[in-house]
């Protein structure tokens, strides 16, 4: 799907569809949410009750994946049977487009963690030719994720400058997660906002936010098993002031409040895209009146 008609399906604020919610999800015939996400991982193969589930919501939501194992940055080769059975899940189900992690999670087996790639030329050329691949299996631009990380081995160049270069060389777009942004600006010292600055408008498809969990001052862990915080809120405020308003969609994997509350910070996603979005057209008022 190209760029403009994944704008035209994907809006708003939404939320990552995962097992545990599906239960109390079912018991509201709407939902306030304008696009869901899965991990094809998760459901790939699968049968029965659970398929069936899943099929109730595909074919009444716009669906995105964002996978967990595709392990772009990894040593060993791809999988690239796993990549054409992803083309099958999309196309079964009619997923509007496919994300990654800017990460590796294994080498001659899964290591279920995901680990910073050096910011080096070598990884960026050896990282944009594994994209290349799966882009010509998928048929389609490959959506890849800043990742929070907890060290930055090999570092010749900053994330921002790491990540953009990526975006280039491989012709890819960009899922922006602003919660990561902000957790690497803490663990390392950096720049939360540069780096959103730095991030090239043209390729941002989507954002992400999601909560993290403060394990010292200088240490933050990104779990999403809490609500996200305030000073993330305000990040992805100025993410939209930098870049426009883009859909964004809430992340929570574990730790499950009442729906209710996930709810409430879809309205909080929308409430800043509609801030924004008033703030640009009373500029533009302005100019032509002046």
């Amino acid at each position: 799907m190209d760029k403009s008609a994944f704008n035209r399906h994907v809006q708003g604020a939404g939320l990552g569809l995962r097992r545990g919610l599906m239960a109390p999800l079912s018991e509201h015939e709407h939902l306030p949410v304008d696009f869901m996400e899965i991990a094809p991982e998760n459901w790939i193969g699968l049968g029965g009750r659970l398929a069936h589930s899943l099929r109730s919501y595909t074919e009444r939501y716009d669906f995105l994946c964002h996978g967990l194992s595709l392990s772009i940055g990894s040593p060993a080769p791809l999988d690239l049977n796993f990549v054409r059975q992803v083309k099958r899940f999309l196309d079964e189900h009619g997923v509007l487009a496919y994300s990654e992690h800017l990460s590796y999670c294994g080498d001659e087996g899964h290591l279920y963690d995901l680990l910073p790639i050096p910011f080096t030329d070598d990884a960026v050329n050896y990282v944009a030719d594994r994209i290349s691949q799966v882009q010509d299996i998928l048929g389609q631009r490959l959506i890849i994720e800043n990742v929070s990380a907890y060290a930055e081995p090999g570092k010749a160049m900053e994330e921002a400058e790491f990540v953009a270069a990526v975006l280039n060389k491989a012709d890819c777009d960009l899922l922006l997660d602003v919660n990561n942004v902000y957790v690497n600006s803490i663990n390392h010292g950096s720049d939360a906002l540069a780096f959103i600055k730095a991030m090239p408008t043209e390729r941002i498809r989507y954002l992400h936010v999601a909560g993290h969990f403060d394990e010292a001052p200088d240490l933050l862990i990104d779990t999403h098993g809490d609500a996200v915080k305030d000073i993330v809120w305000d990040l992805l405020k100025q993410t939209y002031e930098i870049h426009g308003v883009l859909p964004t969609l809430l992340e929570r994997d574990f730790n499950f409040p009442a729906v209710e509350d996930l709810f409430a910070e879809l309205e909080q996603i929308r409430s800043l895209q509609h801030d924004v979005e008033n703030q640009g057209k009373s500029r533009t008022n302005v100019l032509h009146t002046v």
